[in-house]
């Protein structure tokens, strides 16, 4: 499952990141193996979505988020 696919107040744990252009600036902003994301909410058409990671909320492309692979957790 990629983030993409999360759902509205979905916890999920960040397993990898798939190699892109933006692969690094993930890892900086704390995107890494091992961190609990929450999906936040999706703009109205869908595109961006907000998430939040470690102590601050992000908005990510869709496109960007299917890059990285997740787990559910309950």
């Amino acid at each position: 499952m990629t983030l993409k696919d999360g759902k509205t107040g979905a916890k999920l744990r960040i397993e990898a990141l798939a190699d892109s252009p933006l692969k690094e600036r993930l890892l900086t902003m704390g995107l890494l193996p091992g961190t609990v994301v929450t999906v936040l909410r999706a703009a109205p058409l869908g595109d961006p979505m907000a998430i939040s990671v470690r102590s601050y909320n992000l908005a990510l492309r869709r496109a960007d988020a299917a890059n990285i692979e997740v787990t559910t957790i309950h």
